[in-house]
């Protein structure tokens, strides 16, 4: 069995995407998964598999879509993988609300960093499979568009490691 972190993207975040986290927990169990554990109400599911990380986003997002009526995005970390990502987090000093992982399926494109638009101050760097991004300021007044960010899911320093924490990494 293998443990991985899983992250929705989209989900009770601004009024969209209601999905209690009980549902969640009891539709992961439904899949098989085994030592189903979420963390805070926006999608983060740490579970244990025999599948592959990619088959157990696949049977997420199948069993998502069921349940949502549309597509859900789902980000799938082992919480070795997990680790590096925030162990490669360039902001060191950054207060860990201010700052975010954004997780992709691939590695950002090459031009990810050129299409930013509407930048004010906030630091961006490319990860692996992540778009790291520091919000000096808070997010709340930042009107930062990442195109490449687009079918990623963000998560901030705190919720990382907790999540780690939760994997036993």
């Amino acid at each position: 069995m293998h443990t991985y972190i899983a992250l929705l993207r989209a989900v009770n975040v601004g009024g969209t995407g209601k999905l209690p986290m009980a549902e969640l927990r009891a539709m992961c169990e439904a899949a098989g998964f085994a030592d189903v554990r979420t963390y805070i109400a926006s999608g983060n599911v740490v579970l244990r598999s025999a599948l592959t990380a990619k088959r157990v986003q696949a049977a997420l997002e199948q069993r998502l879509a069921d349940y949502a009526g549309k597509p859900v995005g789902v980000i799938v970390r082992t919480p070795t993988e997990m680790a590096r990502a925030l162990a490669a987090q360039p902001f060191v000093g950054a207060a860990p609300n201010r700052a975010v992982l954004i997780f992709l399926d691939a590695p950002p494109p090459a031009d990810a960093l050129a299409a930013v638009r509407h930048r004010n101050g906030e630091q961006i760097a490319l990860g692996e499979r992540e778009i790291y991004v520091h919000y000096g300021d808070g997010m709340a007044d930042s009107k930062l568009v990442i195109p490449a960010a687009k079918a990623g899911t963000a998560r901030n320093l705190n919720t990382v490691a907790k999540l780690i924490e939760m994997a036993g990494g």
